[in-house]
C-alpha cells in the first residue's frame, strides 16, 4: 500500500515554525511520508516542491496574516502546472469569514488553535481513502 506523501511549508515571512515541527512529527508516527521545506518558501518554491515530491497533499501553516493571498496563489500555481488533484489544506491564525472563503476557492480544511495533531492525521486519511474511492478516468 502506497504511503501517503504531505508536504509541510512556511510560505511568506513568517518564522515560527515550532508547530509545523510538531505536526510534521506526528504525521510521521502516523505512517505518512513527510517533506518539510523549511520556512520562508515563496508559493512557486512550494508548489515546485509538491511537484517534483509527488505528494498527495500540501499543508501551509500561516500566521503571518498573509493567508488570503498565499493559499490563493498556491491553488493558482497548481492548476496552472497540472497539479490541481495535489489536496492544500492549512492553518494558523485565519478568521472564519476568511476560513469560509479560501474553503469556497478550493483551499481544504483550515486548523487554528488549539487543533490536536489526531485532528490532522484523522482528516488527511479521510481526504485519503475519498480519493481512493474515485473513479479513475
Amino acid at each position: 500500500m502506497k504511503k501517503i506523501r504531505v508536504l509541510l511549508a512556511k510560505p511568506g515571512l513568517d518564522g515560527h515554525d515550532r508547530g509545523i515541527k510538531v505536526i510534521a512529527a506526528a504525521l510521521r508516527d502516523a505512517g505518512m511520508e513527510v517533506i518539510y521545506t523549511g520556512l520562508r518558501q515563496t508559493p512557486e518554491m512550494v508548489v515546485e516542491a509538491a511537484i517534483q515530491e509527488d505528494v498527495d497533499f500540501i499543508g501551509m501553516s500561516i500566521l503571518s496574516g498573509a493567508h488570503m493571498t498565499l493559499f490563493p496563489e498556491v491553488l493558482r500555481l497548481l492548476k496552472e502546472k497540472g497539479a490541481g488533484t495535489i489536496h492544500l489544506f492549512g492553518g494558523g491564525i485565519i478568521p472564519d469569514q476568511e476560513s469560509v472563503e479560501l474553503e469556497k476557492q478550493g483551499v481544504g480544511k483550515l486548523f487554528g488553535p488549539g487543533t490536536t495533531t489526531e485532528e490532522i492525521v484523522t482528516y488527511i486519511r479521510s481526504v485519503a481513502a475519498d480519493r481512493k474511492q474515485e473513479p479513475v478516468m
